[in-house]
């Protein structure tokens, strides 16, 4: 952990950790209505701009941490123990090692994604989201939603925004040390927004996100507009929530995310994560909201496509897109 890195966790943490108990703790995925995009400090994953998300309801990571009685730390995903030399193992050790902070109090950790195998979804942001509260909760750790945020975000980004479910927007912040850059929900409740999940690949990815990003913000012509757009986008997105303005609310979303792809293709060498099958997923879109459809696209670091919608549209989809998966941000199951 750097020295600024540590200096965060020193200042919202104890100087000694109680021996831990048993606790669990839920998050839900997300997918970003108004996206991040580019690092002002990768060190401390602060962002150039702001974003704003939209939970997945039941679909997340539910995590258990308790105390390791045989001395070594240990951890399970889905059921299966790992190997302490696996790239997962190595990140949920890290980052309780953040908050360990050199003291010996061995852990185990118990990991279960409830998001489908096949979903083409990335758990990284509700699984650090739920490690957060699961190592919050083991030490007794007494701390304010907005700082449990601050402290997700060393984990991933976008675990940032997974707290909470509904909309959620994660602020850039503007102080150097990063203290003002966490995620808060949004009040606003919207019972009949939904989501439909459209899988065009599952396999990895031909390059990494955090790889992807840095990549585009040292190299693409267009990156140099983006945080300011995408900072107002953010803003203009809150805004069509608050009024429930879903046409603005598609349109802003949609145009955010193609704009962030332009950065990506205009990269040199271009990076493009988008496939032919995502193009045809978007024409398809396009022709039946020129026929009277009112649904919008929004596509993260890969090749998945993600459709929003009102519920009265839902038949329509589930025609147009008989393979996607519809979910209800704010139906029964957003409860984890």
């Amino acid at each position: 952990m750097t020295d600024r890195a540590r200096a965060i966790f020193d200042a919202v943490l104890p100087a000694r950790l109680p021996e831990p108990v048993a606790f669990s703790a839920a998050a839900p995925s997300n997918i970003a209505l108004s996206k991040y995009w580019g690092k002002r400090d990768a060190r401390l994953n602060l962002p150039l701009n702001s974003s704003l998300s939209i939970s997945l309801a039941e679909w997340g990571t539910t995590t258990r941490v308790g105390p390791a009685y045989d001395g070594t730390d240990a951890v399970w995903l889905n059921g299966a123990r790992l190997g302490p030399e696996t790239g997962f193992t190595r990140k949920v050790v890290a980052f309780a090692d953040r908050f360990r902070r050199g003291q010996t109090l061995p852990l185990h950790v118990v990991t279960e994604n409830t998001i489908p195998t096949a979903a083409g979804l990335a758990s990284s942001a509700s699984g650090f989201a739920a490690l957060t509260r699961a190592l919050a909760g083991s030490f007794g750790l007494d701390l304010a939603e907005d700082r449990l945020s601050m402290l997700a975000r060393f984990g991933s980004g976008s675990a940032t925004r997974s707290l909470w479910h509904g909309f959620v927007r994660w602020e850039r912040g503007a102080r150097a040390d990063g203290s003002d850059s966490f995620a808060r929900p949004l009040p606003e409740i919207w019972p009949e927004f939904r989501i439909a999940i459209i899988r065009v690949d599952t396999g990895p990815k031909s390059r990494s996100s955090r790889d992807g990003m840095g990549h585009t913000v040292a190299t693409s012509p267009l990156f140099g507009q983006w945080p300011a757009q995408a900072e107002a986008d953010c803003t203009a997105i809150e805004a069509a929530i608050r009024d429930r303005d879903f046409p603005r609310l598609g349109a802003l979303a949609e145009a955010n995310a193609l704009a962030m792809h332009a950065t990506m293709i205009a990269a040199r060498p271009a990076l493009c994560y988008l496939k032919p099958e995502s193009w045809q997923v978007l024409g398809r879109l396009r022709a039946a909201r020129q026929d009277g459809l009112e649904a919008y696209a929004t596509m993260d670091a890969g090749a998945n496509v993600k459709l929003i919608f009102l519920e009265d549209s839902t038949p329509r989809i589930a025609e147009l897109f008989p393979e996607a998966v519809i979910v209800e941000p704010f139906g029964a199951a957003a409860t984890v």
